[in-house]
């Protein structure tokens, strides 16, 4: 849903992922089902560039920036596993609930709609 989200609001916003650690990695809280199954949990910026990477092969159409390895984007966004944000001329109007729970690609798109008009 994200990447159509994505799709259909390319002429209205920049999006943007920002990869921070690995929220289930083999030696760690591993879940069945993850679109990785052989990633741990990073130990240096190269592994979770490769992550990232990764990530990439899945035709994500916009820029994958990674956070750093002291977690600065995670902490300063409460990040961990995943959030959503809107970001208009410097201030957040838009700040999506933590977690997977909290993940609503949907407000997202009621919020870029009502924006564009």
């Amino acid at each position: 849903m994200v990447k159509r989200i994505m799709s259909d609001f390319a002429s209205v916003a920049d999006f943007v992922v920002v990869y921070v650690a690995e929220a289930h990695p083999t030696d760690g809280w591993a879940l069945s089902g993850n679109m990785a199954t052989d990633i741990r949990q990073h130990r240096s910026l190269e592994e979770r560039l490769a992550a990232a990477e990764m990530l990439a092969l899945h035709d994500i159409p916009c820029p994958i920036l990674v956070d750093t390895m002291d977690n600065a984007a995670a902490r300063a966004y409460a990040a961990l596993p995943e959030r959503l944000y809107i970001v208009l001329d410097g201030v957040c109007v838009y700040r999506g609930e933590q977690g997977t729970g909290g993940y609503r690609p949907e407000e997202v798109r009621d919020w870029l709609q009502k924006f564009s008009g």
